[in-house]
């Protein structure tokens, strides 16, 4: 089965991801959807969705085993993303939360390894672990996650701390703040933006504008949320989704352009920043 073809950008390192992946927060928490969502995640890989994002705070454990379970016999097609937890992130837990993740995952290396969020363990020690897990082959890129400006520009003082290669961030139609500042520094630097909860968690499906616009241009709501996300340069998006019919409309948002008039009608309901605001997060 394919999909329209996915866009891509290119990581600082150079090699190029597909703009739109697949999350897996809130999976690998009710049994009984386990098979579905296994399901959606294989049925996003044939669609070209096949990044891959986890982290080992997820379900405790148990969504990175069910990631390992999905991909089985095709590591070799998916970019594969994980995190350590901010409490794990010293130089030697660091090492050994990746071990783990890579036993639930079943797999040899990450392909990228995020610090989930900036927690009181000194940045550069989370960094050395960083650069000792690429050399032993662990992983091959590594960024950060719910980083602000300041904290971006903190790691830029570190050694090796310009080889990150992304920020995953909320970014969406109700977290606007990003917009101010922290896209177009990231801009400046070439560093591609992720943006997870693209759905606000699924409130903005509901929203008269959003609604609006999807039933003028005969599309879902969140075609129109994930479009409009992907309508910035440098940015990507992880909808979480254990549904193959939803797997299939995220795949084909990809394709989709919002008009002028789509996107001032989304302006006026959720209007962009006019100062910097903190970094939201959830």
């Amino acid at each position: 089965m394919y999909g329209p073809v996915i866009r891509r950008i290119a990581l600082p390192a150079g090699e190029k991801i597909p703009v739109l992946g697949q999350g897996t927060w809130h999976m690998a928490e009710v049994g009984e959807h386990r098979k579905a969502e296994i399901g959606a995640l294989r049925l996003g890989l044939e669609l070209g969705m096949t990044l891959i994002d986890t982290a080992e705070m997820y379900a405790e454990g148990e969504a990175e085993r069910l990631v390992g379970e999905a991909i089985g016999g095709r590591r070799d097609e998916v970019f594969l993303i994980s995190k350590v937890l901010p409490s794990h992130a010293t130089r030697r837990g660091t090492l050994d939360a990746c071990a783990a993740s890579l036993r639930r995952l079943k797999t040899d290396r990450l392909d990228m390894y995020l610090l989930h969020w900036r927690g009181s363990v000194p940045l550069w020690q989370t960094i050395e672990a960083f650069v000792e897990l690429k050399e032993r082959g662990w992983i091959r890129h590594w960024g950060v996650s719910n980083f602000d400006v300041m904290d971006l520009i903190d790691l830029w003082q570190i050694p090796s701390g310009t080889e990150v290669q992304t920020d995953q961030v909320l970014y969406n139609l109700a977290r606007r703040s990003p917009e101010y500042n922290l896209l177009p520094w990231c801009r400046e630097q070439d560093l591609p933006v992720m943006s997870y909860s693209p759905f606000e968690q699924g409130d903005l499906l509901s929203h008269p504008a959003v609604r609006g616009v999807a039933e003028r241009n005969d599309i879902t709501p969140a075609q129109v949320a994930l479009a409009w996300v992907l309508r910035q340069p440098l940015v990507c998006a992880i909808p979480k989704s254990g549904s193959v019919a939803r797997v299939q409309q995220n795949a084909a948002a990809a394709a989709i352009r919002l008009s002028p008039q789509d996107l001032t009608e989304l302006d006026l309901a959720f209007p962009p920043p006019i100062k910097a605001r903190p970094l939201e997060t959830l």
